[in-house]
């Protein structure tokens, strides 16, 4: 070859090729693998998932456990669209109770999507809805949502949904790009961020929270948060959501 220029230039071309084939397979493979996954560290903190991106084991319908509902793992995203018949609509429920813990998670909403995740929700007949019992991080599209619904930040992404305005104003990114979110509470206090800015911080059962309670529509229903362990719920409410890298430590 060293005498050979033909060789030298096919070398050289072959080469070339070669690097071109894994450039492209590493800036455009499919790194959904990547998702839905912990790391040596967030498992030494005690951190496990509450959606291994494949199927919807550990989710069940809130009040209907042996009920078929419309959530789906799709390309390692949990989710749920309005078009999908294949199932009954509605909000799911983790099987497990949570009290004192960190939960974080990924979320993206269709275009004028609305959704939320309760906290504390008391999975029993008796309650019409997972709202009826547990508070919600509300997740929006608020840059395509009507005219006045955000109501003064109590209803726009990120908030402690119709009770409280958010604690510091941050946006969501755009619809059907991924958010990042944060719920914590401890011994009742909650504490809310999105994208890393916190947006709420309350105590639940403070005469400030029975303030928040009296004056909003969760009033009518006597149960609400008056418990502080309980069910995670997954919102179907409109359009369409999905979430990956939902994880959660308990905090002892």
């Amino acid at each position: 070859m060293k005498n050979n220029p033909v060789l030298k230039i096919v070398a050289l071309v072959v080469a070339f090729f070669v690097f071109i084939y894994f450039f492209i397979f590493y800036f455009f493979e499919d790194h959904s693998t990547d998702q839905n996954t912990l790391s040596a560290q967030e498992k030494a903190e005690g951190w496990v998932l509450l959606f291994d991106g494949e199927t919807t084991n550990g989710w069940h319908m809130f009040s209907k456990p042996n009920m078929k509902h419309a959530w789906k793992a799709i390309n390692g995203e949990l989710t749920t669209n309005t078009n999908d018949t294949s199932g009954t609509h509605g909000d799911i429920v983790t099987d497990g109770v949570y009290e004192n813990f960190e939960l974080t998670f990924d979320w993206k909403i269709a275009r004028e999507g609305n959704s939320g995740v309760f906290i504390n929700v008391q999975d029993d007949t008796s309650y019409i809805a997972t709202w009826a019992t547990g508070p919600e991080y509300q997740l929006l599209d608020n840059a395509n949502m009507q005219a006045g619904y955000l109501d003064g930040g109590k209803k726009g992404a990120g908030a402690l949904y119709g009770l409280a305005p958010l604690k510091t104003t941050v946006e969501p990114n755009p619809a059907g790009e991924w958010n990042n979110s944060r719920i914590k509470q401890v011994n009742g206090k909650i504490n809310y961020w999105l994208n890393g800015t916190m947006t709420a911080e309350e105590q639940i059962g403070s005469e400030r929270w029975k303030g928040l309670v009296a004056n909003s529509k969760a009033a009518v229903f006597p149960d609400f948060s008056k418990s502080t362990k309980g069910h995670i719920g997954l919102q179907d409410w409109a359009k369409g959501v999905s979430f990956r890298n939902i994880k959660i430590r308990i905090i002892q």
